[in-house]
């Protein structure tokens, strides 16, 4: 199983997750999956459709936001209304969880002080630096 990175109460980052992961996911209380993962990206990962097969099958939510290098607005969006308009936990991934968590913190930004996303971020493993300063 993929190792779900707690970021915040109702936030963790993945690197890729299989679709039994989806399972799992369920299973830990999550209640929405965010793909950060563009389609193609590697020839072994599961397709956006397989995914979200795999996730409304276990009773979750689903969001396609794709992030092709640096987040642009239309994902850093996408996750900060799905956080906004609901009340359970959300587990989004991409290839190493990078850019999810990437994602998230520029949705973040202003809301939450920089000092904070940092700590957030290096509890979960990951260097924020390059997107929060």
């Amino acid at each position: 199983m993929t190792e779900f990175r707690k970021v915040t109460d109702r936030f963790s980052v993945s690197p890729q997750i299989s679709l039994a992961d989806v399972a799992a996911a369920a299973a830990q209380g999550f209640t929405l999956v965010i793909n950060n993962r563009p389609d193609g990206e590697s020839p072994d990962q599961p397709t956006s459709a397989e995914m979200e097969a795999a996730a409304r099958a276990a009773g979750l939510d689903y969001i396609y936001a794709p992030v092709m290098g640096r987040p642009g607005q239309a994902a850093v969006d996408a996750v900060r209304e799905a956080l906004a308009g609901g009340s359970g936990k959300v587990l989004a991934y991409c290839r190493s969880g990078t850019r999810s968590i990437y994602t998230w913190a520029l949705g973040q930004a202003g809301a939450v002080d920089a000092d904070t996303l940092m700590r957030q971020g290096a509890a979960a493993g990951y260097d924020l630096s390059p997107v929060v300063g």
